[in-house]
């Protein structure tokens, strides 16, 4: 069987190639021109095309994968800032502090502890698939493969080339060169990572997706673009379409088409012709735009796509439904001609249904849960996309409308009533308002006091908490201090020098910051024998299944929770067991736990050598939890994460009406898929 290919490539010019402009991002928020008159940018950086469109191929059936080309020279994301720009030439006083610009945002963790773009996330959020770290291709990654090659003498002894062709700058002409050996690598690395099985059906995928990250026309992207250019004739008629996403902007009320055909001449120029062009606008295209956009761009109407402003990322699916998404896929890449097994047409079907039912319900949302995200890097939102995201998918399972609160730590600390007093009440005020407060990871010692205020708030006001990695740490430093008495509470990680480390540096990790230095992937945390007061471990029961997703009957062992982790037991008498990925260097320091234990602050949950704290939580109080792995990372748009599920619960006062939810589903009123998003 030929695997079939759909490219999704971005980028648009207004008085200069930009990217970001929404072909792995598009959904709400306002498209406006920089106050720099050489740059553009789309504020909407939420929802993929590329995931998107993928919704689509599922919902008929489909078993997709995707794979993540990213053109810059790290191996992969792990020791990248998420604050850093992408674009040279473009400093932080000159773009300002906005949410969404061209800095990294977060690192997404794989299952085999890969550190990859944050675009694999939406992959796996929307697709409900587990990729590897192969799926993300980066320039670094592919470059280190031909170099290793060459080294063990591969190519015997011939002269290796970076591409299949090369530009003079001086007469801007590409010369075709004879043996393209990094754009052959570039195509084979597709071509196998497309055939490796990343849903519960245990088969190899009918359709992969291609995001090419970056903008088409940058000198980093050229080898990749010649790489796919080719692979649109390996793979064959039928087999590759290519979709790009450009951007619409409306200047004085009137959609402008300009940069688009610019985009796509640019694009043709070299070797690449889009089957599709998704215009990303404010508002829905006027039927003169879409003609125009036809004409000069040498495609059909119905292959020119509106992805215009929508109350929400989720609506993004069914709106390129609604413009016949879906026929124009069957007729391009020939889809009837693959089998498809009835089981996965219907479940894609009820699926598919179950997804629009809860977007509308969303729209009909009447409440709102106020949650205070306390975090280090609240400046850029996708920072902590994962963690957004999760709370999202646990709002809209809770009929409520999410409202985040982005809160800087260190403006809560006491230095900052000195030096700023007005953005220090601000910040007490929003954070005594809120109905949850939610401290995510990071690294460093910036704002870990205000973080501990925080924590500190809300275990004595009875606020639901919710800590994550650090945020656990936060929790466990906070009580150490206050409740067990032990002064100077600290963590090796802000002073190495502390006399009292409550939590402590890993010995098995490298000090040394280094790529993949840390605890990285999946991991089994194992409940207690303690754990029976816990809310947490409540919700990660009910859902009885077997071990490849798909509801059993009652009597299994084996437990797929809500938000892709598995929870076991190899007998009914055994304790619970989940799996959930990690990032981490730093860990409770043991010799302090039975201290802690016996001012009543309970780890329910340890690794499999029992010497580990994996997960507390406090009695007596309505959602004070902690867990050292990273739960959004196997979050799904329709299984919200179980801790996250509990903490938006919690906070908008519904969690009694969520635990007896999901216990109702273990009766069957809930369908098992191995096809569902």
């Amino acid at each position: 069987m030929s695997t079939k290919y759909l490219l999704v490539s971005g980028g648009v010019i207004v008085s200069t190639l930009i990217s970001g402009i929404g072909k792995g991002v598009i959904g709400m928020g306002r498209i406006q021109l920089s106050p720099n008159p050489l740059y553009a940018f789309d504020l909407a950086n939420d929802a993929s095309t590329a995931s998107s469109l993928g919704v689509l191929l599922k919902s008929i059936g489909l078993k997709v994968t995707s794979i993540k080309i990213d053109p810059y020279m790290n191996i992969d994301a792990g020791l990248m800032n998420p604050l850093e720009y992408f674009d040279l030439g473009k400093t932080y006083q000159q773009i300002g502090d906005t949410e969404n610009d061209d800095r990294h945002g977060e690192c997404f963790v794989l299952d085999d502890g890969g550190e990859v773009d944050l675009d694999l996330g939406n992959y796996e959020r929307y697709l409900n698939i587990t990729l590897t770290r192969e799926n993300n291709i980066t320039t670094g990654k592919i470059y280190q493969h031909v170099i290793k090659r060459e080294r063990n003498g591969d190519y015997l002894g011939k002269t290796v080339s970076a591409s299949g062709f090369h530009i003079d700058l001086a007469t801007d002409i590409r010369k075709v060169q004879i043996v393209p050996h990094l754009t052959d690598a570039v195509q084979d690395w597709i071509q196998e990572v497309a055939k490796v099985p990343v849903d519960s059906t245990g088969e190899r995928p009918d359709i992969c997706i291609i995001e090419l990250g970056g903008t088409v026309g940058d000198i980093e992207s050229a080898p990749f673009i010649e790489a796919l250019r080719c692979l649109r004739r390996r793979a064959g008629q039928n087999n590759f379409l290519h979709c790009h996403v450009s951007l619409i902007p409306v200047i004085n009320e009137e959609q402008k088409t300009k940069p688009t055909q610019a985009a796509i001449k640019e694009i043709r120029s070299a070797g690449l012709s889009p089957d599709i062009i998704a215009c990303r606008c404010s508002q829905p295209l006027q039927k003169s735009t879409t003609d125009k956009l036809a004409m000069y761009c040498q495609v059909e109407p119905e292959e020119v796509v509106a992805v215009h402003d929508v109350p929400s990322t989720y609506h993004v699916p069914p709106l390129l439904e609604r413009q016949g998404l879906i026929p124009l896929l069957r007729e391009v890449l020939r889809l009837e001609n693959l089998t498809i097994h009835p089981s996965l047409t219907q479940s894609g079907a009820e699926t598919w249904q179950t997804w629009k039912n809860l977007t509308n319900a969303q729209d009909r949302a009447q409440e709102t849960v106020t949650i205070c995200l306390v975090g280090k890097y609240t400046s850029l939102h996708d920072s902590y996309l994962s963690v957004r995201k999760s709370l999202e998918h646990a709002s809209m399972r809770c009929g409520r409308k999410l409202e985040i609160i982005w809160l800087n730590s260190t403006d809560l600390e006491k230095e900052t009533l000195s030096e700023s007093p007005a953005a220090f009440h601000k910040a007490w005020h929003q954070l005594c308002t809120a109905s949850g407060i939610l401290v995510p990871g990071g690294f460093g010692k910036r704002g870990i006091e205000g973080m501990i205020a925080a924590a500190k708030w809300a275990r004595e006001k009875k606020v639901p908490y919710l800590g994550i990695c650090l945020g656990m740490q936060i929790a466990v430093i906070e009580f150490c201090r206050s409740i067990c008495g032990i002064e100077h509470a600290q963590s090796e990680e802000m002073d190495q020098l502390a006399e009292n480390k409550v939590i402590i540096h890993m010995p098995e990790v490298s000090k040394t910051p280094t790529g993949a230095g840390m605890r990285l992937g999946l991991r089994n945390t194992v409940f207690q024998d303690n754990s029976g007061f816990s809310k947490l471990r409540a919700l990660y029961e009910p859902e009885t299944v077997r071990s490849n997703g798909v509801l059993a009957d009652s009597n299994s062992t084996t437990t797929a929770t809500a938000d892709g982790e598995v929870a076991s037991k190899s007998s009914p008498s055994e304790p619970l067991v989940i799996s959930a990925r990690h990032r981490h260097r730093y860990e409770i320091n043991p010799e302090y736990v039975p201290v802690m234990a016996s001012h009543g602050l309970d780890f329910i949950g340890k690794d499999e050598s029992g010497k580990r704290m994996e997960i507390m939580e406090l009695k007596d109080h309505p959602w004070f939890v902690g867990v050292q792995y990273h739960p959004e990372y196997l979050s799904r748009v329709l299984r919200p994460s179980k801790p996250y599920l509990g903490f938006v619960a919690a906070a908008a006062g519904c969690l009694d009406e969520v635990m007896v939810r999901s216990t109702k589903m273990v009766n069957g009123n809930t369908k098992g898929s191995t096809n569902g998003m």
